[in-house]
């Protein structure tokens, strides 16, 4: 095999659960020795994060090590929260971690902290990020991330994963309910009216009679998009042209505030998270990939796939499993996956002909990963 992936878990952070995860990866992929690894820790590795990778640097005997810490982590076998936890990916026989390139393939990219902003225009990425109070409470001001087996600072690292082709996949989750309609007035954070009615009627309205009566208990399932393209706003969905925007309270005189201002001639779409139409949205998502899979004629099937999920979009969310990693191994069985589950998503879009990049909160970024194929150059002898 050129991947594998491992998961351990323990009652302990301990490097040696890194040590055991990357043998056992090793003796899955038939490998001696690795040309890369991707590893993931959980939040209680922070206090012994260099130590956990330069115990896997030895045993892998690679230095291409790079990862983050994240709230949750998964593979194919299943997922690990709430507990230490290693995830590991090891990248053998044509498949490597290098530098990025400036115009080469998407960029992996993971971040302690917030989103850094010169990632917005600066190659496509897509990754993850992860913020937590557990690093206040350490001692540490972000969350670890490595690269080349030793911490960065700042926290981010960005690798290619050379000898192979990308394809990205964004899960937003949400369903829109009703059109995006233009913003007429707002005042600070509070979004006063929208397409002609008072905000908070412009949601009730849309609602079913249960949600509408009881608003206040459901606001954390609803939301504002702020969409890229008003005249097509499931395509923009679909290809995370939108920004979710939190809905903080429902107001007496009609109002609502949200957690950023918006403004005039801006259009906002309402939009609810629930697990059906969540699943439904991961399901259609994975067929758009393999459409465009065949579309670009790539004969050779994935190798492995890359999932950032949200902590928000897990097995929280979807009663203690995780669907959106169920539909993916349903739809590639004994695939290679590796994944975290962090509190932003990094994801490529576009802004009319040109592609950058944004943070997505509760959505699932998939990234198929499939070996370059060596074309051979046939030269007639007539």
């Amino acid at each position: 095999m050129t991947v594998a992936t491992a998961l351990v878990t323990g009652n302990d952070p301990l490097p040696h659960l890194a040590e055991q995860a990357i043998h056992q990866a090793l003796a899955r992929a038939g490998l001696t020795h690795a040309n890369g690894v991707l590893l993931f820790l959980t939040p209680e590795f922070a206090r012994h994060a260099q130590q956990t990778v330069t115990a896997v640097a030895r045993a892998a005997q690679c230095t291409q090590i790079a990862g983050g810490i994240a709230s949750g982590v998964l593979t194919e076998s299943g997922w690990a929260l709430d507990r230490p936890a290693v995830a590991v990916m090891v990248l053998g026989r044509g498949l490597s971690l290098g530098h990025p390139e400036a115009g080469k393939q998407p960029l992996l990219s993971y971040a302690g902290g917030s989103f850094p902003p010169d990632w917005s225009d600066s190659g496509t990425r897509f990754g993850g990020v992860f913020s937590g109070s557990f690093a206040a409470s350490a001692g540490i001001a972000e969350a670890p991330v490595w690269q080349q087996s030793r911490l960065s600072e700042p926290p981010r690292c960005s690798v290619q994963l050379l000898g192979a082709d990308v394809d990205i996949g964004v899960s937003s989750g949400l369903q829109l309910l009703g059109e995006p309609q233009p913003v007429n007035s707002s005042k600070g954070y509070d979004l006063e009216k929208i397409g002609g009615h008072a905000a908070l009627k412009s949601l009730s309205r849309l609602l079913p009679p249960d949600l509408r009566q009881h608003l206040a208990q459901h606001l954390h399932q609803l939301g504002a998009v702020l969409i890229d393209d008003a005249n097509n706003a499931t395509k923009a969905l679909a290809e995370g042209r939108y920004r979710p925007i939190a809905i903080i309270a429902a107001n007496a005189d009609n109002s609502l505030t949200l957690a950023e201002r918006v403004a005039p001639r801006q259009y906002l779409a309402w939009a609810i998270r629930q697990p059906i139409a969540a699943e439904a949205d991961m399901r259609q998502m994975l067929e758009r990939l393999v459409e465009k899979s065949e579309q670009t004629e790539i004969t050779t099937p994935p190798a492995c796939a890359l999932m950032f999920s949200c902590i928000g979009r897990g097995p929280y969310f979807y009663g203690g499993e995780d669907r959106d990693l169920d539909l993916l191994r349903e739809r590639f069985p004994r695939l290679p996956i590796l994944g975290t589950y962090g509190t932003g998503q990094i994801a490529p879009t576009t802004r009319v002909a040109h592609y950058f990049n944004r943070q997505l909160q509760n959505a699932v970024v998939t990234a198929l990963v499939t070996k370059h194929e060596q074309k051979a150059h046939v030269q007639s002898l007539t």
